[in-house]
C-alpha cells in the first residue's frame, strides 16, 4: 500500500507579523487553505549586534611621541623683583681664566635690613660729639689755680738739678769777681719770667713753634674755649690760644697762660673732641703742672749745659788717648774715675741722684697726664676724650708702621717697646689712660 507523502506540520506564524514579506496573511481561527506548497524557508534569526571593529594587523599603530621629542615647556616660576640700580648678574669665568674684579659696592641691590647711617663730618651739628656752645653759661670758681701733688713732686724732683745748676753758676761767678753775686741773684730771679707775658710769647713762637690763630681759626677756637672755661669756672681771658702747624693730633700747655693746639686737631676734630683736648690742657694749668715743669726745666738748664760740655770734652780726650795705645786709655780712665769719685764724695753723693732723676720725672709726668684726663672727664668730656685717645693711638700705630716700612721691616710685626723706654715715657700708654676713664664712661645708676 502506497503511503501518501508526508506533509510537514504547519507551525503557527508569530503574531507579530509575517515571517516573510511575501507570505499571505491568514486570519486567526481559520485553518489555512491548502495551496501550492512553497519551499520551506527556515526562519531567520534576529540579527545580533555586531562586535566592535578592532583594527586589523595591517592598521598602523598610533604615533606616540618619540624620546627625541622635546618635553612640553612648563611655566617658569615668578621672576624676583628688580631692585633699582641692580644690573645684570656678572658673568663668572671658568677656572683657568683670571677672576674679574668684583662689581662696585654701589651696583649691589639694597639690603632689606636697615643700614647704619654714616657718621656726619666733624663740623656738622649732627655729629655725636658735637656740643652746643651758644648757651653762654657764666660760672666762675673761687679757686682759679692750685698746685696739686704732682706739681709739688715735680718741683721736689728738680731740686737736685737746681743745686747742680747753682754750683755751675757759682763757679762761673767766681770768674767775674765782684759781679759774681749779682749774677747768682739775677739767675735766681729769672724764674719769674715764666709768668711774664712777653717772655711767654717769645717762648711760644721760638721754642714751641706756635703762632697766633687766624680770624677763621679764632672763630672756631673761642666758642669752644668759652664752653670749657665756663664748665670749669675759670676765667678764659686769662689764657692765650695758639696754633701749631702740624699734621699730628696734639696740644700743649706751657708757661703760665699758653694753650696751643695743632692745626690737625683744629680742622679734623668735632668741636666736642676739640673741647676735650682743650679741657685736658686746662687741667695742666689749673693743677700747676705747666708752670712747675717749665720752672724746673729753667733752673736745671745751667746744669744740663755743663753736663753736655763735660761729655763733649770727655769724648774728645778719650779719642786723643786712643792714639797713645792702651796705656793712654788706661791713664784717661783713671783720671776721669778719680775726678768723679772726688766730686761724689765732696757733694755727699748728690750726683748719683741725677742718674735716677729722668725715671722719677717721667713717672710724675705720667701721673700729671692722668690727672689732666680726670679734669676733662669731670667736666663732661669723657666720651669725647676717649674718642681722641683712640684716634691718637691709631695715629701712633700708623707712624710706627711707616717707620718700619722705611727701615725695610714693614712685613714683620712691630717690635715691642723696651722697658727702659716705657719708664722714660712722659705719657701713659693708651690702655692705661682709657682704664682710668672707665668710671666716667659708665652710665649713672
Amino acid at each position: 500500500m502506497t503511503q501518501p507523502p508526508s506533509i510537514p506540520p504547519e507551525y503557527p506564524e508569530p503574531t507579530g507579523g509575517p515571517a516573510h514579506p511575501d507570505a499571505a496573511q491568514v486570519p486567526p481561527g481559520r485553518p489555512p487553505v491548502p495551496g501550492p506548497r512553497q519551499p520551506h524557508i527556515p526562519p531567520q534569526e534576529p540579527p545580533y549586534p555586531q562586535p566592535p571593529q578592532y583594527p586589523t594587523a595591517a592598521a598602523q599603530p598610533p604615533q606616540y611621541p618619540t624620546a627625541a621629542a622635546q618635553p612640553p615647556p612648563y611655566p617658569a616660576g615668578p621672576q624676583p623683583p628688580q631692585y633699582p640700580g641692580a644690573g645684570p648678574a656678572p658673568h663668572y669665568p671658568s677656572a683657568p681664566q683670571p677672576q674679574p674684579p668684583y662689581p662696585h659696592a654701589a651696583a649691589a641691590p639694597p639690603s632689606p635690613y636697615p643700614q647704619t647711617s654714616a657718621v656726619p663730618p666733624p663740623a656738622s651739628p649732627l655729629h655725636p660729639h658735637h656740643i652746643d656752645t651758644a648757651r653762654g653759661r657764666v660760672h666762675v670758681s673761687s679757686r682759679q689755680r692750685h698746685t696739686d701733688a704732682t706739681a709739688f713732686g715735680n718741683l721736689l724732683l728738680h731740686l737736685p738739678n737746681f743745686l747742680c745748676s747753682l754750683i755751675v753758676v757759682a763757679l762761673v761767678s767766681l770768674v767775674l769777681g765782684d759781679f759774681g753775686l749779682l749774677v747768682i741773684l739775677v739767675w735766681l730771679a729769672s724764674g719769674a719770667l715764666v709768668f711774664h707775658r712777653p717772655t711767654e710769647s717769645a717762648l711760644a713762637r721760638h721754642l714751641l713753634r706756635l703762632r697766633y690763630p687766624t680770624p677763621q681759626e679764632r672763630a672756631t677756637l673761642e666758642p669752644v674755649w668759652r664752653e670749657v672755661t665756663a664748665r670749669a669756672g675759670v676765667e678764659g681771658r686769662a689764657y692765650e690760644l695758639w696754633v701749631e702747624d702740624s699734621d699730628s693730633l696734639n696740644a700743649v700747655a706751657a708757661a703760665g697762660h699758653i694753650v696751643g693746639v695743632t692745626s690737625f686737631a683744629l680742622n679734623r676734630l668735632p668741636n666736642g673732641e676739640l673741647a676735650a683736648v682743650m679741657a685736658h690742657e686746662l687741667g695742666h694749668h689749673v693743677g700747676g703742672h705747666a708752670w712747675s715743669g717749665l720752672l724746673g726745666h729753667w733752673y736745671a738748664l745751667p746744669g744740663r749745659i755743663a753736663w753736655r760740655l763735660l761729655r763733649a770734652v770727655t769724648g774728645f780726650l778719650f779719642h786723643v788717648s786712643r792714639a797713645f795705645s792702651c796705656l793712654g786709655v788706661a791713664f784717661f780712665g783713671l783720671c776721669v774715675g778719680g775726678i768723679a769719685f772726688a766730686t761724689i764724695s765732696t757733694l755727699y753723693g748728690l750726683p748719683l741722684l741725677l742718674l735716677g732723676m729722668p725715671y722719677a720725672l717721667a713717672a710724675v709726668g705720667r701721673r700729671s697726664e692722668l690727672r689732666a684726663d680726670r679734669h676733662a672727664a669731670a667736666l663732661g668730656f669723657a666720651p669725647m676724650l676717649a674718642a681722641v685717645l683712640e684716634k691718637l693711638h691709631q695715629q701712633e700705630q700708623e707712624q710706627e708702621q711707616a717707620r718700619l716700612a722705611a727701615a725695610g721691616q714693614g712685613g714683620g710685626e712691630p717690635p715691642k717697646e723696651k722697658a727702659a723706654s716705657r719708664l722714660l715715657s712722659s705719657h701713659p700708654d693708651y690702655h692705661t689712660r682709657l682704664h682710668h676713664l672707665q668710671e666716667y664712661l659708665q652710665p649713672a645708676r
